[in-house]
């Protein structure tokens, strides 16, 4: 019988079996012009400025529940960022364009390590906790949020299983942070 050691183990590399099989699919892939417009501005969105303006968008015309959605966002964003950072620094997993250089574009990641993706947790927490504040805008929020854990994988800078690390953990912070949010706001 098999330890509870050995099995992380095996579920290990068949997670990491099939991010090589998605990155060399994805390195060998040629997308057409727009695709390739549409990843890098997503990416380049999700390094922060995006983020920044929606904050002065919620503060111009988010109405009476403003502050309190905007502290839910940073505190969930804060967290995310002091999350992603440590567990870098754990995990050490190496990036797949230092496996595997892309073809198509020049972008340099922000740091050496891959897992989990800080844009993703980044765009995941923003996502969850303004969607809870201001719903009617969750279609805009949920492109955004796709568009950069997509584009992290299309361009090379994170392996499958990061991005999706990373969508659920941020999403988990986002909830978190509306939660708390909430039970101050009472």
């Amino acid at each position: 019988m098999k330890t509870a050691f050995a099995f992380a183990g095996d579920i290990v590399r068949v997670v990491e079996s099939g991010d090589r099989r998605v990155m060399l699919r994805v390195n060998r892939w040629q997308p057409p012009r727009w695709v390739r417009v549409w990843m890098v501005y997503s990416t380049r969105g999700g390094d922060g400025w995006a983020w920044y303006l929606l904050g002065v968008l919620i503060l111009l015309f988010g109405g009476p529940e403003r502050w309190v959605a905007l502290a839910a966002a940073m505190a969930a964003v804060g967290a995310g960022i002091g999350l992603f950072l440590w567990l870098k620094k754990r995990i050490g997993r190496q990036r797949p364009c230092a496996i595997e250089p892309q073809s198509w574009h020049t972008l340099l990641p922000p740091d050496q390590f891959s897992f989990p993706s800080g844009h993703t947790i980044t765009a995941f927490t923003v996502a969850v906790s303004v969607v809870h504040f201001y719903p009617a805008i969750a279609p805009v929020l949920w492109f955004c949020a796709l568009s950069v854990a997509a584009s992290r994988v299309v361009l090379g800078m994170h392996f499958l299983s990061d991005v999706m690390a990373g969508a659920g953990l941020g999403g988990l912070l986002g909830c978190g942070s509306f939660w708390v949010a909430g039970l101050l706001s009472r």
